[in-house]
């Protein structure tokens, strides 16, 4: 799989802050859409106009991301994203079922489709999501295991319609001759309990989508699809859709502009701006091509700082595996968090591959014009393997990619950890994860240039250069991104391009109230802050704090913390199932969870993000969700 780290942090844009939600309506068996106007795909799933042709219409784009969650893979059938319009008419935007794994969403958006429709506004819609074949798995006890997911019930999930309610204020708007974006975002923190004390680990759903129709940042975005046609005058190309792994299919058209700065890797070869877009140029009609960049809020036009093409694109003739290296033997690397793509283009995720290289590997750095050699993939280097992979005899051996005469394509890697120590140039970092891996995975022996200096996890040496570390102190957490040092080469263990203090990480916090729930969850409730009851007996298996490298046991704190809006857009929901409402300003928020619950309306769960001041305990909150019982 391709995967694009940019050396900027994740910024907030890509949660949805603003916009519609989209809430559990109902699971189990599904009819028909109903849809006046869906496309019925055809020979080659194209979509539906919605009734317009040329320049009268205008372009809807959906795209799909992740707010961060503790899975290290979940993987559902998307069925459909059906959009309303006043007077019951609809569209299907997603006519063709696209398995995603979310858990890969966290740093980007994928762009599902495109579609010309015809200008007006939407109110409402649903997104349909199967989960009778979905593969959830979670991190316990250093290892990585598949969990069951089930329901509220406690039975497991199949086809679930999950309803768009927009309020007037915030309808999906296209107009003639521009696009419009719809970003669609999977919160699955709000969304899900885990439970890792049973076998297998339960996970437990209550899905929790916001979509975002005003955007006010760049966004970060990865375009894959077909190759239609090159205009090299204009330093962009056309594509036809395809979203996430598809093999085939059309789900619209868009083009990527490329400029003098665009990265381009063709069949793993490496060129720049207009050389690289000359050999694109050079591929014939229909040949894959995956590109990472941002859109614009002003426009939505799509640029591309990074662009795969040919083999270069995971399963498009090779078999390609994405995934950390968790320890290095010689030239066999073990990679763990692994997601495959066959180059049928099937993908599913493999808890471990063993991946062989070998002197004739060849070694890509990622928007690089370097190349290293075999010897610069270390332990925690998060990697691209590509050429054969092949399935173990026995279900107990994991299987093998042989990339002896393959490539390995270095990625931006990510560490998480709290600040040991700074100086000058660089830090120290106590580890809790690489990417979306807990440290205790790795082992990190030869890495160093003696056993005595190989990386330790508790005292991790960062390069960090002439990045500035004047928010940087011991103790505080901090993320990383940057790229491991060569095996065997520590110290330092890593070289760092980007460094984010804790005052941009968001605290998050999580409580439940059982499946029965509470009516009184806060000790006050006043339009400037929601002090929490932290000794409620009603209160769950989930409640914590998360700051940092810090898990705060709720249940431990002599008073509850307080919950106020932050500065900033903020987005305030209270759901329950079929039904949602949002708020902008936290009175109204206030004011709503005030009536549910003096109505005798049951809370369940809540789950909150934004930053988190100690001196007066309280959680500056950008986003907070209450969860009601049925």
């Amino acid at each position: 799989m391709e995967m694009h780290r940019r050396t900027a942090h994740r910024s907030w844009s890509l949660i949805g802050l603003a916009g519609l939600v989209l809430v559990l309506a109902g699971c189990g068996g599904s009819g028909g859409s109903g849809d006046s106007n869906a496309a019925n795909g055809g020979s080659n799933g194209a979509l539906s106009s919605g009734g317009c042709a040329g320049g009268d219409c205008g372009t809807l784009l959906v795209g799909l991301t992740d707010a961060e969650g503790d899975f290290v893979s979940y993987s559902v059938d998307v069925l459909s994203i059906t959009l309303q319009r006043p007077n019951g008419a609809s569209i299907e935007t997603l006519p063709a079922t696209t398995r995603i794994d979310f858990a890969q969403l966290t740093e980007l958006s994928d762009l599902l489709s495109v579609t010309n429709v015809a200008p007006g506004n939407f109110v409402s819609g649903k997104i349909r999501i199967d989960y009778t074949n979905a593969e959830v798995f979670v991190e316990k006890n250093g290892e990585i295991v598949q969990a069951k997911i089930v329901g509220e019930n406690g039975e497991p999930l199949g086809i679930t319609d999950l309803e768009v309610r927009l309020a007037n204020r915030d309808q999906l708007v296209v107009t003639r001759g521009r696009a419009a974006f719809l970003a669609v975002d999977f919160d699955l923190a709000a969304s899900h309990e885990v439970d890792t004390a049973q076998s297998p680990p339960v996970v437990t759903a209550r899905p929790y989508i916001v979509a975002e129709v005003q955007p006010v940042e760049e966004k970060d975005l990865r375009v894959r699809g077909a190759l239609v046609a090159v205009d090299t005058s204009a330093s962009s190309y056309t594509i036809d859709v395809r979203p996430w792994h598809k093999g085939d299919g059309n789900l619209g058209r868009v083009t990527v502009h490329t400029t003098a700065q665009t990265s381009f890797e063709i069949d793993g070869s490496v060129s720049m701006g207009g050389a690289g877009l000359t050999a694109l140029a050079q591929k014939p009609a229909g040949t894959l091509t995956v590109a990472f960049g941002t859109l614009s809020t002003v426009n939505r036009d799509f640029t591309a700082e990074i662009v795969h093409g040919g083999t270069s694109v995971s399963g498009e003739g090779l078999d390609a595996v994405h995934g950390n290296v968790v320890s290095r033997s010689g030239d066999q690397l073990t990679v763990k968090g692994a997601f495959a793509v066959r180059r049928d283009h099937r993908a599913d995720f493999r808890r471990t591959v063993v991946v062989q290289i070998g002197p004739n590997t060849r070694v890509l750095k990622n928007g690089s014009m370097e190349r290293p050699d075999g010897g610069a993939i270390s332990v925690g280097q998060s990697i691209v393997a590509i050429r054969t992979l092949s399935e173990p005899a026995s279900t107990t051996t994991p299987p093998t990619l042989d990339a002896t005469a393959g490539r390995i394509r270095m990625l931006v890697t990510e560490l998480h950890g709290s600040v040991t120590s700074v100086v000058a140039g660089q830090l120290n970092l106590q580890l809790r994860a690489i990417d979306r891996l807990g440290v205790e995975m790795f082992d990190f022996a030869g890495t160093g240039v003696t056993a005595a200096s190989d990386a330790n996890p508790n005292d991790y040496e960062v390069l960090t250069g002439t990045l500035s570390l004047a928010r940087i102190a011991p103790n505080e957490a901090a993320k990383v991104l940057g790229f491991v040092t060569p095996f065997g080469s520590a110290p330092p263990d890593f070289s760092g391009r980007t460094v984010i203090d804790r005052r941009n990480l968001p605290a998050v916090l999580g409580i439940g109230w059982g499946s029965g729930g509470t009516h009184a969850p806060f000790l006050s409730m006043e339009p400037t802050g929601l002090v929490l009851d932290v000794h409620n007996a009603d209160i769950g298996e989930r409640h914590f704090l998360n700051v940092g490298m810090r898990r705060i046991d709720l249940t431990m704190l002599g008073a509850g913390p307080t919950i106020m809006p932050a500065g900033g857009r903020t987005l305030f929901g209270v759901s329950d199932p079929g039904h949602v409402e949002l708020f902008e300003t936290f009175s109204e928020f206030v004011t709503e969870l005030s009536a549910r619950l003096g109505a005798g309306d049951a809370a369940i769960a809540m789950t909150a993000y934004g930053s988190y001041d100690e001196g007066s305990d309280t959680l500056h909150a950008n986003r907070v969700s209450v969860h009601f019982a049925q």
